[in-house]
């Protein structure tokens, strides 16, 4: 990570970086208050702010689900492989660090294609060597599930557990995502754990279904272009197969949350669910 306080500034920007579109990885880096990430990313979350000023919450109660859902499977599972799809740029917790503090011996594959997040993915090699990377596509199972590097150091005669966590609502091709995570889990042993997040439309609460509505309007219009806000069946429908660990699939910051809920939730947070689900 950059040295300096500030965000990025255009004039120190690496040649292969078009910083005339926004970048998933860096918008969610600018949420977290991090420091990789360029003026193009903030305007996303500056003209989503118009109607959800918490927005930022999105990313950081995905991250927090992140590591709860880490810490659970590498200390209550017996698993100790990690295959991070969409990873994103570094933040003080990554998933490795918190698997690894864990199980030491936890072996931990990042995929990711944006560049930037490739740039730093090279540093985490440098960490130890039971941390990996690789640029697969992670809209595209086959490819990510025969990747060299993730056959190389994930044993698949053994349990692994997968993350999805805030990728599929970026996903906009013309294969559905149950399709997509339907492979995935196909692809994965019996007792494998699959973690997912993705925005949330609460269609049954008419103001909150209204705000999920304009977030989705606003994020497919912006810089980034991507960003769908799916029912509970959809995403439910991601799970095929599987057996969710309770309490199912809830608000990413409810689901077992590291203490007792004191604050009400802002608006914005009802629009981010996430659950975790075990291959039988």
């Amino acid at each position: 990570m950059p040295g300096t306080d500030a965000p990025l500034s255009e004039d120190a920007v690496p040649v292969f970086i078009d910083t005339t579109k926004a970048s998933i990885a860096r918008v969610y880096d600018a949420a977290l208050n991090g420091k990789d990430n360029y003026e193009i990313d903030r305007e996303v979350l500056r003209q989503v702010a118009k109607v959800a000023p918490e927005v930022c919450r999105l990313g950081v109660d995905n991250r927090d689900f992140l590591i709860r859902v880490t810490r659970f499977i590498a200390s209550q599972t017996g698993i100790s492989q990690f295959l991070d799809c969409g990873s994103g740029l570094p933040t003080a917790e990554n998933t490795h660090q918190v698997a690894q503090r864990i199980q030491p011996e936890a072996r931990v594959v990042y995929i990711d294609n944006d560049p930037v997040v490739l740039a730093h993915g090279r540093a985490l090699l440098e960490e130890n060597d039971q941390t990996h990377f690789s640029a697969a596509d992670i809209f595209k199972p086959e490819q990510v599930v025969n990747d060299a590097v993730v056959r190389k150091y994930l044993d698949f005669s053994e349990p692994i557990a997968l993350f999805q966590i805030g990728t599929l609502h970026h996903h906009d091709g013309e294969r559905s995502p149950q399709s997509i995570m339907a492979e995935y889990i196909d692809a994965l042993p019996s007792g494998s754990y699959v973690a997912l997040s993705h925005f949330f439309d609460p269609e049954t609460i008419p103001e909150l279904s209204e705000l999920a509505q304009k977030m989705e309007k606003l994020f497919m219009h912006s810089p980034m272009g991507s960003g769908r806000f799916r029912t509970r069946a959809e995403i439910e429908g991601m799970f095929p197969g599987l057996e969710l660990i309770e309490p199912g699939l809830i608000e990413c910051v409810n689901w077992w949350p590291d203490g007792p809920r004191i604050k009400p939730l802002d608006p914005v947070q009802h629009c981010i669910v996430g659950a975790v689900g075990r291959k039988p």
